[in-house]
């Protein structure tokens, strides 16, 4: 599902800029000008991320990111004409992720989207103690292990092996990192039980529900995609 990203912004030649920059990123996107519509969408509507500029008409930014903080942790990237540390100060201490000054590269703000929203993620697995990747799910309180709600039936060590390879989805993962999170220092046996546990764990996954998730990088070891 793409994200959703509401551009508060007065500026319209620069929040249609925006526009069109993150839509070619396959964002979702709304734009305001004001800070009371801003505040009203920020409230009331699904949104993943928002861009806020500072200096805006009604209600100015810092207002705007003070009340949203009341009732919402949407990620909050504030974005101004001012470089003075108080407006930075100002803005970090009422609840914004993030800041960037104009005039700025697209490529870094860009950049800074995708960090808090990785960051809103990470935060929303640990406060519902899950893991996800795409329709394969951990329950780490009640060590289930679930795809489309389908339960799978796994030994501890073959949990705890998907929940390393979950934690750290889309990285290649080597035998002796492996060996070292999931069986512990004092593992002196052979190293091809990562293999066996890999076959495990691809039999009761993978194969099962037709989907590839784990894959192998010749020479290096393991990963687990998610895209």
């Amino acid at each position: 599902m793409s994200h959703k990203i509401l551009i508060i912004e007065d500026e319209q030649k620069i929040a249609r800029f925006l526009e069109l920059e993150l839509q070619y990123e396959g964002y979702i996107v709304e734009k305001v000008h004001d800070g009371r519509s801003g505040l009203e969408r920020a409230l009331n509507h699904d949104i993943s991320l928002i861009i806020l500029d500072v200096m805006l008409p009604g209600i100015n930014g810092v207002e705007v990111c003070r009340r949203i903080r009341q009732s919402s942790e949407v990620p909050i990237i504030m974005l101004t004409a001012k470089d003075s540390t108080i407006d930075k100060v100002m803005g970090l201490d009422t609840g914004a992720d993030d800041y960037i000054t104009k005039p700025f590269a697209i490529e870094e703000l860009l950049a800074r989207i995708r960090v808090a929203l990785k960051h809103k993620r990470v935060a929303a697995q640990r406060t519902s103690n899950t893991i996800r990747a795409k329709n394969l799910c951990l329950d780490l309180d009640k060590y289930l292990a679930t795809y489309n709600n389908e339960q799978i039936d796994l030994t501890k060590r073959e949990f705890d092996f998907l929940r390393y390879l979950m934690e750290n989805k889309n990285m290649v993962l080597s035998r002796a990192q492996i060996l070292e999170k999931v069986w512990g220092y004092s593992y002196f046996g052979d190293t091809n039980v990562v293999d066996v546990y890999i076959r495990y764990l691809r039999s009761k996954i993978d194969d099962r529900f037709k989907e590839k998730f784990i894959h192998t990088v010749r020479g290096v070891g393991y990963l687990l995609k998610d895209e």
